[in-house]
């Protein structure tokens, strides 16, 4: 991989100011704190109960592959602002183009050991954002699947088969649930 085909990550402080860039592998190889964001879509259906869109990884992602996450997660760019990062993972990983009006909620830091030997330590910053429609077209190198899933279901799921969803996606659902409100 030649170094303009590598990605980087924004490393931060515990209070989540910039210090610098890593190469994002070596990041999560090393486990250092870097900036986040974890984007949930979601809808109200008739019965007035919540509905999250949510993807499962693609099988071969470098970590977490396979599990089921919030709709995209990705990693802001050097000087990019959140909400901008958050609209081009959107389109790279679901093609989503349409404009999304985003609520930005609370940041938080998490870490979890990953398969691979990888560590995921983020300053993560969750978005919400209520569609009543969006149209996709899943990137295959990105997602295996995506579906609609009722907040009753979901929560159940977790209940029944937490390894089946990515180390980082209760934090973030905890926090979506209290932001998102049909």
């Amino acid at each position: 991989m030649t170094s303009t085909q590598r990605h980087h990550v924004v490393l931060v402080s515990p209070s989540g100011e910039p210090q610098g860039i890593a190469e994002k592998l070596e990041a999560h190889q090393q486990g250092w704190l870097h900036l986040a964001f974890s984007v949930m879509l979601f809808r109200c259906n008739e019965q007035g109960e919540r509905e999250y869109l949510l993807q499962r990884r693609a099988l071969d992602k470098y970590h977490s592959g396979g599990l089921w996450t919030n709709t995209c997660c990705s990693h802001p760019k050097q000087d990019e602002p959140v909400a901008a990062a958050a609209k081009r993972r959107l389109y790279e990983e679901l093609g989503i183009a349409r404009p999304l009006d985003f609520t930005l909620g609370p940041c938080f830091e998490y870490r979890a050991e990953l398969d691979n030997g990888l560590i995921e330590h983020e300053w993560d910053q969750v978005i919400a954002c209520e569609v009543s429609h969006v149209d996709m077209i899943p990137n295959p190198d990105e997602v295996a699947d995506c579906r609609w899933w009722s907040e009753g279901e979901v929560k159940q799921a977790m209940v029944d088969a937490p390894e089946h969803f990515t180390a980082w996606f209760a934090d973030v659902l905890s926090r979506i649930d209290v932001m998102a409100r049909c």
